[in-house]
């Protein structure tokens, strides 16, 4: 933080306008139930309100799990096995091979694009074949341009093969008593040159029952001439249509676990109209190894949806408040912090309703983030356990308690944010927010070469000689000590100098080490912030851009209004500015030009120099001075800037996401003082009661 910035800002901005109307997204009235479970959207395509998907899910843990169909269980999964499952969907059949390593090699071209390979293994006559597939697909559309794809890859196919489209439209071979003779008719399908696979299906009873289904054609009109083929070849097979109706699990063998070597593992599709089965949790959870191998308690629902794999975590609530405590703040901080993080959570989840169809929440922090039983820790349970059914109510609601991880000293008003908001949320001060602050400083340095950047405070030292204009002058304590363009060591970044024990700089300013309660951002040049303002703006661009400003601020400070050369930057509502500008932290920032600077002299009146300039400065005391490259140039607080020749603005902001309702790290700080955490909640929320629900 720039350490002069709350002169400049001023306490005024604390004020707290009351507005009407809704938060994030429309709320539902309803809520689940405490009691219940709650359903967490892992992967699912839920239109506009989100989409996160894969071909398939590896599910593998430590403790014996069951596939299962409604109360019926399909088959039990010993402990520590893998297993694969994907949506039976529109795929191209790639290749059939004889050797593994053939169909790899293949496989690995194609994972460089769109089309995820997926390789089974089957026997056919006593011989083993590899079949190469990519999908699934979300239509039968999609999955003709990824035939193009796929076919104009330069895969090396046996004579004979090419690429084809197949669907998930399928003949049965009847039911079958056991596993035995399912197997014995799907080897004489085989042997007749079809594909057939062993299916688990739920009897009318709900027991588990054995089907074969045949090929997988990808239209009615395929599937007639499957069925055609099928009997023209098996006349004494009976087969029927109804497979393409019926919910089941094809049983197949996937061989495309590690693209180096051959692994291999059951893998299951889940097909047919209104398919849904679960993995039943156990106590130890089931591992999700594409949601970066995270643990979860409760069931796992497996469906289709948009034409994608969607996977449901049906879990206790407050089993899902331990996951969701520890991953949005650390297990380390004191318990009144805990406690208060846990009620807003279970606040928030209560009062989602079916906001996204299928589920209640998602895991990211568009909802909230749900890491799993990883994110878990004895001193989370305790503070969850210890307001159990808690929740923030206002007019007879549970509130919506959104939070942020770092309000920069000042939470937002509504109107800064979504350009909405209700009575429950009002601007507050927040100046807790400063215990996320970094324990190093960074001095903003000027060396002798003209460069300016910034050096970690432990590395420099101060003379205790000044400059004319009484700025500290500063050397390294240590050899080769790095310039770096922003206050963080950032690997990416190459330093922009050295400065070595007897070498001087001068001392311009001193900010945080950037983070969550402070940042430095830049420069970004005029192409870098005109591409990222692509399609986040409703007007048109300019070609380039001369001049950025803050034009508008809110009641806290935020930004609201920016203007490009001039020209206000139209924007659905305020807080979008964050990623129109490239990923910024908050919106609670100042713009300040890479080469130019406006200075305030002390009799009122204003001057700008640019790195192509020799103008008159207006210093500290109102004197002009000589201006240019190089030139530091002063305002009437003492603040201080260099002039440079590069281009581009930097971004100084103070906080960490949309600044709303709670900050994270406030709640520490006030815990830290010793506020319990009812108090620390009816801070940050306005007009509320904390009830057992």
């Amino acid at each position: 933080m720039n350490l002069a910035r709350w002169k400049k800002t001023g306490m005024s901005l604390l004020a707290g306008a009351l507005m009407a109307g809704g938060l994030l997204l429309p709320a539902a009235d309803s809520h689940a139930d405490p009691n219940a479970t709650i359903r967490v959207a892992l992967f699912a395509d839920i239109g506009s309100k989100y989409k996160s998907t894969v071909p398939f899910v590896t599910l593998s843990s430590t403790t014996g799990f069951s596939l299962m169909s409604g109360s019926a269980q399909l088959l039990p999964i010993p402990a520590n096995n893998k297993i694969r499952v994907s949506l039976d969907g529109y795929k191209i059949k790639v290749m059939d091979s004889p050797t593994w390593q053939a169909a790899a090699e293949a496989a690995k071209k194609l994972q460089s694009t769109s089309d995820k390979p997926m390789l089974f293994v089957a026997s056919r006559n006593g011989a083993t074949v590899y079949q190469l597939y990519t999908g699934p697909y979300t239509s039968e559309s999609a999955a003709k341009d990824g035939l193009n794809r796929v076919s104009k890859a330069g895969l090396t196919l046996a004579e004979g093969q090419a690429p084809a489209l197949v669907g998930s439209k399928h003949l049965s071979a009847g039911s079958f008593a056991t596993q035995e003779e399912a197997d014995a008719v799907a080897g004489t399908i085989t042997a007749a040159g079809f594909d057939a696979w062993k299916t688990l299906v739920s009897g009318s009873d709900g027991s588990a029952q054995v089907e074969v289904w045949v090929g997988e054609a990808a239209n009615d009109s395929d599937l007639a001439a499957l069925r055609t083929a099928v009997t023209a070849a098996l006349p004494q097979l009976a087969v029927s249509a109804g497979a393409a109706a019926t919910p089941g699990m094809m049983i197949r063998t996937d061989a495309g676990l590690d693209w180096s070597s051959e692994s291999q593992a059951f893998h299951y599709q889940v097909s047919g109209t209104g398919a849904k089965f679960i993995v039943s949790g156990n106590s130890a959870g089931i591992q999700l190894a594409e949601r970066s191998k995270r643990v979860y308690r409760g069931n796992l629902e497996l469906s289709g949806l948009s034409g994608s794999l969607a996977v449901i975590n049906e879990v206790p609530l407050e089993q899902y408040l331990y996951a969701v405590v520890g991953g949005e703040v650390s297990s380390g901080w004191p318990e009144e912090a805990l406690k208060a993080q846990a009620v807003a959570a279970r606040s928030y989840a209560l009062s989602q309703g079916n906001r996204f169809d299928v589920a209640n929440v998602v895991d990211t922090t568009l909802s909230q983030v749900y890491y799993g039983i990883g994110a878990e820790a004895p001193t989370i349970t305790k503070a969850v356990d210890a307001t159990a059914g808690e929740v923030l109510m206002s007019g007879g609601k549970i509130v919506e308690a959104v939070f942020s991880s770092n309000s920069g000293g000042v939470t937002a008003d509504p109107s800064e944010v979504w350009g909405n908001g209700g009575a429950t949320f009002v601007s507050v001060a927040s100046a807790e927010d400063s215990a996320a602050a970094a324990s190093k400083k960074w001095y903003y340095l000027l060396l002798d070469s003209g460069v300016s950047g910034y050096a970690r405070e432990d590395n420099i030292q101060l003379t205790g000689g000044k400059t004319a204009a009484g700025l500290a002058i500063a050397t390294a304590s240590t050899k080769d000590v790095n310039i770096r363009p922003l206050p963080v060591v950032e690997s990416s970044a190459s330093p922009l100098g050295k400065l070595n024990p007897g070498e001087n700089a001068v001392v311009l300013d001193q900010f945080y080490e950037n983070g969550s309660y402070s940042w430095v951002k830049g420069p970004y040049t005029s192409a870098e912030l005109l591409k990222s303002l692509s399609g986040k703006v409703s007007n048109s661009l300019p070609s380039s851009i001369s001049s950025l400003q803050v034009s508008q601020r809110g009641p806290s400070g935020r930004v609201t209004q920016v203007k490009a050369n001039g020209e206000i930057l139209q924007v659905k509502y305020p807080d979008l500015f964050r990623s129109a500008f490239g990923g910024l932290p908050s919106t609670l920032f100042d713009i300040v030009p890479a080469g130019s600077y406006t200075v305030l002299g002390a009799n009122g009146s204003t001057a700008a120099v640019n790195s192509s300039q020799s103008a008159g400065i207006l210093s500290a005391s109102g004197k002009g001075t000589a201006g240019g490259s190089g030139t530091v140039v002063m305002g009437a607080d003492a603040s201080s800037r260099v002039v440079t020749a590069s281009s581009g603005f930097y971004f100084i902001g103070w906080g960490n996401g949309h600044g709303l309702g709670m900050s994270q790290w406030g709640v520490k700080g006030m815990a830290d003082k010793g506020y319990d955490y009812k108090r620390i909640l009816q801070h940050y929320f306005n007009n509320v009661t904390i009830n057992k629900e």
